[in-house]
């Protein structure tokens, strides 16, 4: 199968792209390396520096390449910026990605992989969350996945051949085991690497935004699940889509695990010492996040390999300690 990735200088797109390729599907990439590296694309697909508002040029990738489905990355995803800048959000990730339904539309492309996200869930009455939880967001970012699923459900209503599976992501961590392929942010704001990049002397300390949320104890808890098991997960919803289908899963490992907590395990598998600073609760901020994934287990027999937290963030040391400047050499 042809398969576009937009998105695939990204962190997650460049993850699935090489286990598509490793499963015998022809790759092609789509990125307009605004937070993407192009060294992060695996040599042996074909890349496009293309921004999603270009629907001509989409179209004419994916009638070139005779593209059968595409896999959907190419978002926004840092939730006080897309407070601070909800137009720059919503224009990407809503009027963007319907360039893109628009693209497919025009080539007959019938099946789409959307990237979506646990923040559409905002604040949940009750946990673990399911895909059930009703989504209510409470910030931009999570409000402009909303926005798209729901397009994506009202193109399928009109064309019921068009298949679609949102997955909602929880944290995503870690970095492929062979060292390869890692996570590279400009600006950082993931916890893992930030917490990694204080272990490397590259800051001074981390800040812990809140200690007085209602949790154990009083820090943001999170659900993380490893980068290459999320990208396993991909591949499973595309090869089991059928024509007509509209499916939601959630992908995390069904536990949480507080800020605290993981600056801990980083201290645990660095062997070093972790500074912190403690300040004011961050706006669009949930206390806790984490996932029943039971839905996708059941389904499509997903299960992760990383299961433990401390695994996780080993690989993200790995590739942190021989990248301490990610793709770009000091």
């Amino acid at each position: 199968m042809t398969i576009l990735v937009t998105g695939g200088a990204g962190y997650i797109g460049s993850h699935v792209t090489r286990q598509l390729i490793e499963q015998g599907h022809d790759v092609v990439v789509v990125d307009n390396l605004n937070r993407g590296h192009r060294c992060a694309v695996d040599s042996r697909c074909i890349f496009y520096e293309v921004a999603l508002n270009e629907t001509e040029r989409l179209v004419e990738v994916m009638t070139n390449h005779s593209v059968e489905a595409v896999l959907h990355f190419a978002a926004l995803a840092y939730v006080p910026e897309s407070v601070a800048q909800p137009l720059w959000y919503y224009e990407n990730n809503v009027s963007g990605s319907i360039s893109l339904l628009k693209a497919m539309h025009q080539a007959d492309v019938g099946k789409l992989i959307f990237s979506s996200s646990c923040a559409t869930y905002g604040i949940p009455d009750s946990l673990p969350i399911t895909e059930e939880t009703p989504q209510m967001p409470i910030h931009p970012y999570g409000w402009s996945k909303l926005v798209f699923e729901q397009v994506l459900k009202d193109y399928h209503a009109a064309h019921p051949d068009f298949a679609v599976t949102f997955l909602r992501y929880f944290n995503v961590a870690g970095c492929s085991t062979d060292g390869s392929l890692g996570e590279d942010h400009d600006p950082e704001t993931h916890l893992i690497p930030i917490v990694l990049q204080v272990a490397l002397g590259q800051r001074e300390c981390v800040t812990v935004y809140g200690t007085d949320y209602p949790t154990p104890d009083g820090t943001c808890v999170r659900d993380y699940v490893h980068v290459d098991d999320l990208a396993a997960a991909h591949i499973l919803a595309l090869n089991s889509l059928q024509a007509g289908d509209c499916r939601t899963y959630n992908l995390g490992n069904g536990q949480g695990f507080s800020v605290k907590q993981i600056i801990a395990a980083v201290e645990q598998v660095t062997g070093r010492s972790i500074p912190v600073k403690y300040g004011e609760r961050r706006a669009g901020d949930p206390p806790s996040l984490y996932a029943s994934a039971e839905l996708i287990r059941q389904e499509l027999g997903w299960t992760p390999r990383y299961a433990e937290v401390s695994e996780i963030i080993q690989t993200a040391w790995d590739w942190f300690r021989n990248h301490p400047h990610g793709y770009t050499p000091e």
